[in-house]
């Protein structure tokens, strides 16, 4: 294996604590974009330069730049804003964001199409709602996810905790965000800040951590770098955190030295020593993840690589103890619980579903966005992203709960979303991901509502199937733990995966490669029939697909349950 440092290494060793010449480049008025190196380092600070792909050819005839602009990620731990908050976003969305919100997999907001002219108001105004997008993207640990919702049980208060926690122990220390994007006063005598925890060249690729609270996998804890599970006691309280580390879900097309795979149970940990032990976890990722090959840079690679034993050794030598043997859990599913629940602190919380997480007034349609801005006029509690691009209007009081449920049904806010609907996700894909293939979010609700009908048709209209959508296999929308993964290949074209669990905590394995678009129904048609014919009592699609054998159930990763909770085998998904 080389040593040469790959070219996104030697940009952030050069950037001087990420600046590099972004404040150049903003003053730069004859061009929409910014150049090749600061569009590496912009994604540091919560943005990536796009282009709106289908103005592409137009452009082109007229020889025109690209329609490029930026989207604006938040660094919003677990997801948590206030009314208030909600309500300046609302605006930043209607002045320069097109008129629609973006809700993500990692439970915080996307703002899509902000022109470069417009970039320094938006990032003003965020800093006004006492937000930011500082680490929301870049080789560092991004938004931390923590287990919907907070106001619950002791034991989600906690987990919200943990979770604001990391995210600000593991926040870059550069000044250059203030300097470049609100006007702040550069460090005194130039030189950029240390970096305890990055240092220079920040981590070898993306990090994500988050929080679960069992039976709920909602934040998809087998997806993630780090996790971190709730053990409870008999009171409720939190016992400690089982930790998982190695999750990923990208992959790239034809190179199978890259592939997803789920994360491995490391250890036990108590209360107190999480905080060490994410630390920990990041900063032996920093010093051994490959360096100079980036598409086997992530830690899943590095624990590979390594070896799992090898690296609770170095986490426990860091953290200065012992990691305790994993303590028994279990997850019931990795969905949303749509609609009122009742929390231990006698407030009422309402779980409303939003498509593919768009938020925006649609024709002859829901009114989301001026929907959920009137909640936020009368609502004195929170609102709560979720990491299946859901909302959760949290700590409604007693006597709010009627005011609440008349927006909710004006606006559209209630929509009656069909099983398979409910469990349905999908990245942003075309026309503004530069790295899509193929069509996902704007695709896949027309999927959807194809496959309901085959589903209904055999009865199983009301049975709960996860099903994801992504344009590539980057697989942010976490394609690969769906029981049906589709996987954008090109234009029209998925790969097809079938068999991961309904909890989560099980890849799928690879079915169809290059199914054209409109062969997706015909293909799962005959599947949807043997499930219906077939299936034992409270068997799952994904399960009953490994045991009935349409399935493979080695070779792919795939985990098996005991009695102790989800485990997993030693071998990955090639």
């Amino acid at each position: 294996m080389t040593n040469e440092l790959s070219r996104n290494e030697r940009i952030k060793e050069a950037s001087a604590g990420l600046r590099g010449t972004l404040a150049e480049g903003l003053a730069r008025v004859e061009t929409g974009a910014i150049v090749e190196d600061d569009q590496q380092l912009v994604k540091f600070h919560g943005m990536y330069l796009q282009d709106d792909r289908d103005l592409r050819p137009e452009r082109m005839r007229k020889k025109l730049e690209k329609a490029y602009s930026f989207m604006l990620r938040l660094r919003i731990a677990g997801g948590v804003v206030t009314p208030q908050q909600w309500l300046k976003l609302d605006r930043i969305a209607r002045e320069y964001g097109g008129e629609a919100i973006r809700l993500t997999t990692r439970q915080t907001f996307q703002f899509h199409g902000v022109i470069k002219a417009n970039l320094k108001a938006v990032m003003a105004a965020i800093d006004a709602a006492a937000l930011d997008t500082l680490a929301a993207c870049g080789d560092v640990n991004r938004n931390v996810l923590a287990t919907s919702n907070p106001h619950r049980s002791r034991a989600h208060a906690a987990a919200l905790d943990l979770a604001r926690t990391i995210s600000d122990h593991l926040l870059p220390r550069t000044s250059a965000y203030r300097e470049i994007w609100l006007d702040g006063a550069p460090v005194a005598g130039g030189e950029p800040e240390e970096e305890p925890v990055y240092g220079r060249t920040y981590l070898p690729r993306k990090f994500k951590a988050v929080v679960a609270v069992p039976p709920d996998n909602d934040v998809d804890v087998f997806a993630q770098d780090l996790g971190f599970i709730a053990i409870l006691d008999d009171d409720g309280a939190i016992a400690g955190w089982n930790v998982t580390v190695g999750g990923g879900m990208g992959m790239t097309h034809g190179e199978n030295d890259t592939y997803p795979r789920t994360a491995d149970v490391m250890g036990f940990c108590a209360p107190e020593d999480a905080l060490a032990v994410a630390e920990a976890v990041v900063t032996v990722q920093r010093d051994w993840g490959n360096r100079s090959l980036r598409k086997r840079a992530r830690l899943k690679y590095t624990i590979d690589d390594h070896g799992l034993e090898a690296f609770r050794a170095e986490v426990e030598r860091r953290v200065g103890k012992k990691l305790g043997e994993p303590r028994p859990f279990a997850f019931s599913g990795s969905g949303d619980r749509y609609g009122w629940v009742e929390g231990e602190d006698g407030a009422s919380h309402l779980t409303l579903y939003v498509e593919n997480g768009r938020l925006r007034d649609f024709d002859g349609g829901p009114r989301l966005l001026t929907g959920f801005r009137r909640l936020a006029e009368i609502h004195d509690g929170e609102f709560r992203v979720t990491a299946n691009q859901n909302v959760v209007v949290a700590r409604v009081a007693t006597e709010n709960r009627a005011a609440i449920e008349a927006v909710v049904a004006e606006y559209g806010l209630d929509r009656r979303a069909g099983a398979l609907r409910r469990n349905a996700m999908a990245c942003v894909g075309l026309p503004t991901c530069g790295l899509a293939l193929a069509e996902s979010e704007r695709y896949l609700p027309d999927l959807v509502t194809t496959l309901e009908t085959r589903l209904a048709a055999h009865g199983l209209a009301e049975d709960e199937i996860v099903i994801r959508m992504t344009g590539c296999p980057n697989g942010c929308a976490r394609p690969y733990l769906a029981e049906i993964g589709l996987v954008g290949k090109g234009p029209g074209r998925y790969n097809l995966y079938l068999g991961a669990a309904f909890d989560g905590s099980r890849l799928a394995k690879l079915h169809t490669p290059d199914l054209h678009e409109d062969a997706i129904a015909d293909t799962l048609d005959p599947l949807f029939a043997a499930y219906a014919s077939e299936r034992e009592a409270g068997e799952r699609f994904g399960d009953f697909l490994v045991r009935a054998g349409f399935v493979a159930a080695t070779e792919s990763g795939l985990t098996f349950h005991d009695d102790t909770g989800p485990m997993r085998t030693s071998e990955t998904a090639r």
